[in-house]
């Protein structure tokens, strides 16, 4: 019996050592993905920000200005891409919509981003776009790979339409998280007019006739929690100048369209981080606990096993002799 025990523990032993790699190596990276029919809102406010007064063409002083940024899976549109692509992938419509300090609407930028649903890099497909302008991204956007490394990456930054590196800046404590710092800077770029203008009757092709240009800079930093990839902070000190033209009197002039720094609110933050740590316990299942806990509780199946077959082989004590009966003595 011990002997059969000892078999049946051994091959007990030899299966979870060998799921121990596979749930690694081989589960992880295709069972970890992002699904195709999130959706998630972000809301980011600037305090005491600059904008353009459109009707003066003078920058003046808010408050505040909220940004409003939506990402929503596209389900349909994905099963159309994965056929063709052969692999899983993810389409978000994006929308970010600024608003005044009155409510009003200031711009919008809408856009579709393609990219596979496991590592989290672009594909390219019909639709890719920014403000309905055809692009094709290089590098991440609004999330990082899972187990995301201590390094630099290439982030796209969709004002500009351009990809840049964002560099790893350290690692810091972040409510509770451990989190990974990037930070990215874009400097003075010539940028498009956002096509959807604030106030009626201009438009960027109108704006664009009478030379005018539009410029942007930013420096961006994310604090990113390396398990799951998913930032848990966003801030941007963002500017924009409208430069030159005959809308502003001549070349060599310029005004602020928009400067301010741009924050996540905190009751968003809060709901974040939250989800970050739901979240990041699923991955460390499949990364930590299990394929740990698989070769711990093979290598102890494996000692039982050694142990129980080495009791089966050890010599039995003998058993005590019976003693003689003594014979009755004759008289």
């Amino acid at each position: 019996m011990r002997r059969k025990a000892s078999l049946i523990l051994l091959a007990f032993a030899v299966f979870f050592t060998a799921m121990s790699p596979l749930m690694r190596w081989y589960a992880f990276p295709r069972l970890a993905k992002i699904p195709a029919n999130q959706y998630q809102t972000m809301v980011l406010e600037a305090k005491n920000a600059t904008l353009v007064d459109y009707g003066t063409m003078q920058a003046k002083k808010v408050p505040k200005l909220t940004v409003v940024q939506t990402l929503k899976g596209n389900v349909e549109e994905s099963d159309k891409i994965e056929k063709s692509a052969g692999r899983d992938v993810v389409v978000w419509d994006g929308l970010s919509y600024i608003v005044g300090p009155d409510g009003k609407f200031v711009s919008q930028i809408p856009e579709r981003y393609i990219f596979d649903a496991h590592s989290q890099e672009p594909v390219h497909a019909t639709g890719e776009s920014v403000d309905g302008d055809p692009v094709k991204r290089e590098g991440i956007e609004f999330k990082w790979p899972f187990l995301t490394e201590k390094r630099d990456y290439e982030y796209f930054d969709a004002r500009a339409r351009i990809t840049r590196p964002i560099h790893y800046k350290g690692t810091e404590d972040f409510r509770g998280v451990t989190v990974y710092r990037f930070e990215q800077t874009i400097p003075w770029t010539k940028v498009p007019f956002p096509k959807k203008m604030p106030v009626k009757g201009i438009t960027a092709e109108s704006v664009a006739k009478t030379g005018t240009e539009m410029w942007y800079t930013t420096v961006r930093t994310f604090l990113v929690d390396p398990t799951t990839g998913a930032p848990v902070y966003g801030e941007e000190k963002h500017k924009e100048e409208m430069r030159g033209g005959t809308l502003l009197g001549g070349d060599g002039k310029k005004i602020t369209a928009f400067a301010g720094d741009v924050k996540m609110r905190e009751d968003y933050i809060e709901d974040t981080v939250d989800l970050v740590k739901s979240q990041r316990t699923l991955v460390l299942l499949l990364t930590s606990y299990l394929p740990w806990g698989f070769l711990i509780l093979g290598v102890l199946l494996l000692a039982l096993a050694l142990w129980l077959e080495a009791r089966s082989r050890r010599p039995g004590n003998p058993e005590p002799e019976a003693l003689d009966e003594p014979e009755p003595v004759s008289v």
